[in-house]
């Protein structure tokens, strides 16, 4: 006879999400060379422990760092579209934040855009924590 003597864990419940679709992220009047172009999107996914709503703009906008971080070790320095989608979990009293990140990377020259927030990011206001 066997026997099953492990905890039956409580799982992670989905509470709400938010989805950008890909956005171009350059403007056409802005005074950049584009020399390469990478063949396909590239995609990350990020998990953390949040406290507070602003924990959901800080989650995301570090998220599209360490995307861009990834792509420069690749030769990339911009990303020519981005998209995310941020699932927000909860197990009791506890949240945590799933994002995947996604962005066509390219190798940039000239006046590269300096953006340091994902698109749309006022989305995420409408969030909000609640406990079980």
């Amino acid at each position: 006879m066997l026997f099953n003597f492990r905890r039956k864990e409580v799982p992670w419940e989905v509470v709400d999400n938010s989805i950008v679709e890909p956005v171009s992220m350059v403007n056409e009047s802005e005074d950049l060379y584009i020399s390469r172009i990478g063949e396909n999107n590239t995609v990350g996914t990020y998990v953390f422990d949040i406290r507070g709503t602003q924990d959901f703009r800080r989650a995301l906008a570090f998220s599209r760092k360490l995307l861009l971080q990834e792509m420069a070790k690749r030769g990339f320095n911009i990303l020519l579209v981005e998209s995310w989608r941020l699932t927000i979990l909860r197990k009791g009293r506890h949240h945590r934040v799933e994002i995947r990140y996604g962005g066509r990377p390219a190798r940039a020259f000239g006046k590269v855009p300096y953006k340091t927030l994902p698109p749309f990011i006022n989305i995420l206001d409408r969030h909000t924590l609640t406990a079980q």
